[in-house]
């Protein structure tokens, strides 16, 4: 029986592993093993919105945050967006992630959950939350660039998650890249690997969020255009 893009990827996160080991300091979170409702979103988000033979955009972040896809599993989606834009309950305590904030009004003015998520799928090349504890003992994000020893300690096993990601029916000629510092490490191991043609760049949900809120319409018109752009 000929397997839907949801099938696929919801065996994708059910198998998700990292076994290498990470500078002293960091860990992963691996919210699809730790925590049992996290693959019950998983499967009613895909099957809600990937239940289809449709082949898939790339847009590629850094790595999952811990108020977003780090609790949910779903990239750039937290509890509160999970609930009001997808449609999907969930009892963990409410999320807010302001990359989620960005994205989903970006959404929305694409065409809404629907018709974004019928062509394009979010990814990270670590698909795992990292964290690391700060002065005050604290766990806080990280992302797999923040130093030399995490990008070495993560490189393969990024590579490896890319083309297995591909193997979901993704179309990865051309792919949009969010973060431009997240873009030169892609372009980096894209070098290495050969896995994509052309790169398209945006700035950071993140960025925009905390930064340009002001110039935030400015931005979601620049996701539109590349959005519309890419092949």
């Amino acid at each position: 029986m000929r397997k839907t893009f949801a099938d696929k990827a919801i065996k994708l996160f059910k198998n998700l592993t990292f076994e290498g080991h990470l500078p002293e300091g960091y860990k992963v979170i691996n919210t699809y093993t730790e925590n049992p409702e996290t693959l019950e979103i998983i499967e009613k988000f895909y099957q809600k919105f990937y239940g289809d033979f449709n082949t898939r955009k790339f847009i590629i972040g850094i790595n999952p945050g811990r108020h977003g896809a780090g609790v949910t599993g779903v990239p750039f989606t937290d509890t509160k967006r999970l609930e009001s834009k997808c449609g999907i309950s969930t009892e963990f305590p409410a999320t807010h992630g302001l990359s989620s904030v960005f994205i989903y009004d970006m959404i929305e003015a694409y065409g809404g959950v629907q018709s974004f998520y019928e062509s394009f799928y979010f990814t990270s090349p670590f698909p795992l939350a990292i964290v690391r504890i700060n002065k005050n003992r604290n766990w806080v994000n990280a992302n797999y660039y923040d130093t030399v020893a995490l990008y070495n300690a993560t490189k393969d096993y990024m590579i490896q998650s890319l083309k297995e990601t591909i193997k979901l029916g993704i179309a990865s000629s051309e792919v949009i890249i969010l973060g431009k510092k997240n873009a030169k490490f892609i372009e980096k191991l894209n070098q290495e690997a050969q896995i994509f043609s052309n790169l398209i760049v945006l700035e950071h949900p993140r960025y925009i969020q905390q930064y340009r809120l002001r110039e935030k319409e400015l931005f979601i018109d620049k996701y539109m255009k590349a959005l519309n752009q890419i092949s």
